[in-house]
């Protein structure tokens, strides 16, 4: 297996003065509407990853449900080794790879729990399957077998089969508020362009044929310290 040949070119993507806003979080909104339209897999599914306290990252595919100018939110069992981890360091990494339009954005930031009343609204609008297997579905622990989850499964579907789910103490969102925000994009530096506050990382981009954009200047007003970036 060569895998040092797989190359192909990349000209879908590209990044101008002009296809820049001021404000970062407006901007990925904009990105996430043209991987949308452009019908991209999974546009809201990202890699979000954490870091325990022996130092050994760990990743895994969420989706991403909300995006505002508090920060991106999504939702997951707290007693998964995500919840722990967030637990032992706040500070997480997200990464969109929207791989078929040819953009990358990458995120940093720091995640903290949106409240139980945001938490039981996103729950309650669930499907209801959905809403039972975050009950019946323990996360991050080996099973005894499938038969006992497929087990679990219809005892809570029975202890719940009349009226609403109710929202389990043990599951909920975390919201990332950004300190950084990067977007990767194959194309050539005489093609690129900044607006005010975005920083182009030529050297990187020279290196690997990837134009490098980072906005972190907002990131007192988010993280309360400020921010160092090295790529």
């Amino acid at each position: 297996m060569d895998l040092q040949s797989i190359r192909r070119e990349y000209l879908r993507g590209s990044l101008t003065r002009e296809d820049l806003l001021d404000d970062p979080i407006k901007q990925f909104q904009r990105w996430m509407e043209e991987a949308i339209r452009m019908e991209q897999t999974e546009p809201t599914a990202m890699v979000v990853a954490t870091t325990p306290r022996d130092g050994q990252p760990s990743q895994r595919v969420v989706l991403l449900k909300g995006v505002d100018e508090r920060g991106f939110t999504f939702f997951t069992n707290y007693e998964s080794r995500k919840a722990r981890e967030i637990a032992v360091n706040s500070r997480v990494s997200l990464h969109f790879p929207w791989l078929s339009i040819e953009r990358q954005v990458i995120i940093g930031g720091v995640a903290e729990k949106v409240s139980v009343e945001e938490s039981r609204a996103y729950f309650s609008s669930r499907p209801r399957e959905s809403q039972l297997g975050a009950w019946a579905s323990p996360q991050s622990r080996v099973l005894e077998s499938r038969e006992s989850m497929l087990a679990q499964f219809d005892s809570i579907s029975k202890k719940f089969k009349d009226g609403d789910i109710p929202l389990p103490e043990f599951w909920g969102g975390f919201r990332v508020r950004p300190c950084m925000i990067v977007s990767f994009i194959p194309c050539r530096l005489a093609e690129t362009g900044i607006s005010s506050g975005w920083r182009p990382d030529y050297q990187r981009a020279s290196q690997s044929g990837s134009c490098f954009f980072s906005k972190t200047d907002f990131r007192r007003a988010y993280c309360g310290r400020p921010f160092l970036y090295g790529g």
